[in-house]
């Protein structure tokens, strides 16, 4: 449906996706699928825009947080307040495969833009509401964000070492995870409808999306009964696993297989392990964790962070340093696998930012946009998705219907 002229790649190309989200959940989802190749335009708030932008600290006049979420897409300003900022909207959902938004249920309908009346002429049109509970929760006009979330999926409970506070997750995992079941729900969607012709309608809560990644946590309360309890960096039904003080820091120790349990005692020079029976299978050394982790942190603490590491890698042992942010994206992974992009913007300057971590046929896909400013596109979307010319884009802009910067 696209006709947006713009060099663009990926596997997505000819998508357009109409983007009514902001903050995270959303934004995210839309900045993968624009990273796949699809044309997505971002409708904002007129004079206020994405509620990130104002987030410092700031590059130029970019916030740090809508960099990390909004590169290439096209930025529409429109007042949806007004009649004619509605039309318009319908128009563009008109043209469009998909829409996304993550207000809070209900409000897209109050707005006169919800799936009903957007599907009734595009029965194509795919539709993906991202929300902190989801249509039918009993907490759906709650105000959700991620920390919320967090805490109802029982997440934070088990993220702190044992005795401490709960804590939340330092990534945003509630907005996260919602935005990439947004993105599976979204890309099943368009398989399906090449091969039906007809789009859907899909709910996505954040909540619902935590939950569905408790994984083994989860089934550990299904089949003892018990909900786990926090460990720290330590696993539920691992023994050795996570971090062990070092004389100088700290290194991680991730022993998943009999194998690898069996590589790690020789590592340490201590084959003493193996032979005692209290060590000798999985079910031994999580029922005697306690004695066998203060062996090891006593042994390990006699070394240096740099000394373990090396010869955990002579012994071939899962391990790592623990890196701060600054580190891991400097670290030499990094750089070999091309995570990083620099792009020029044309009031920011360079930008660095993290690329999208899947490649085809062995080549990442590189951002063809850098984030808009506010309105950076309005008039660019206007005359090529609805065909507009000039003087109705300026007398729509005098009138407040849409706003555009000096580049829209």
């Amino acid at each position: 449906m696209t006709n947006h002229t713009e060099a663009r790649a990926g596997p997505l190309a000819g998508i357009r996706v109409l983007d009514f989200s902001r903050i995270l959940s959303g934004p995210y989802a839309t900045m993968v699928l624009a990273d796949l190749g699809a044309d997505v335009v971002k409708i904002e708030e007129v004079g206020k825009g994405d509620d990130v932008r104002a987030f410092p600290p700031m590059q130029g006049p970019l916030s740090h947080y809508f960099i990390a979420l909004n590169r290439n897409k096209r930025s529409i300003a429109l007042n949806l307040k007004t009649e004619k900022g509605k039309e318009i909207a319908k128009a563009l959902a008109a043209s469009s495969d998909i829409v996304i938004e993550n207000f809070r249920p209900g409000v897209m309908d109050r707005l006169g833009l919800g799936y009903d009346v957007l599907s009734a002429d595009h029965p194509e049109l795919i539709y993906c509401s991202i929300s902190g509970f989801g249509a039918g929760s009993p907490l759906a006009g709650k105000p959700a964000f991620d920390i919320v979330t967090q805490a109802l999926s029982g997440l934070m409970s088990v993220n702190s070492e044992p005795g401490a506070a709960p804590n939340r997750l330092g990534l945003p995992m509630g907005d996260m995870a919602g935005s990439i079941f947004c993105v599976f729900g979204v890309l099943a969607a368009l398989h399906e409808r090449s091969v039906t012709g007809r789009g859907k309608r899909l709910d996505v809560a954040m909540l619902d999306s935590l939950i569905g990644m408790l994984g083994y946590l989860s089934q550990i309360y299904f089949v003892s009964g018990a909900p786990p309890k926090a460990v720290g960096t330590k696993h539920a039904s691992i023994v050795p696993y996570g971090a062990f003080p070092t004389a100088d820091g700290h290194v991680i120790v991730a022993c998943l297989t009999e194998g690898f349990w069996k590589s790690f005692a020789r590592c340490l020079d201590m084959p003493e392990l193996l032979a005692d029976p209290r060590f000798a299978e999985y079910t031994q050394r999580l029922a005697h964790r306690e004695a066998l982790e203060g062996l090891i942190e006593a042994r390990m603490r006699t070394a240096t962070t740099e000394h373990w590491l090396e010869r955990l890698d002579a012994f071939d042992v899962p391990n790592a340093p623990i890196l701060d942010v600054g580190e891991a994206l400097e670290q030499e992974h990094v750089a070999a696998r091309g995570l990083v992009a620099a792009m020029d913007h044309p009031s920011a300057g360079r930008l660095r930012m993290v690329k999208g971590p899947i490649r085809f046929d062995g080549e990442g896909l590189e951002p063809r946009l850098p984030p808009p400013l506010l309105g950076e596109h309005s008039f660019d979307v206007l005359r090529d998705v609805l065909g507009y010319d000039e003087a109705t884009c300026h007398s729509l802009e005098a009138a407040g219907v849409v706003e555009a910067s000096a580049g829209g």
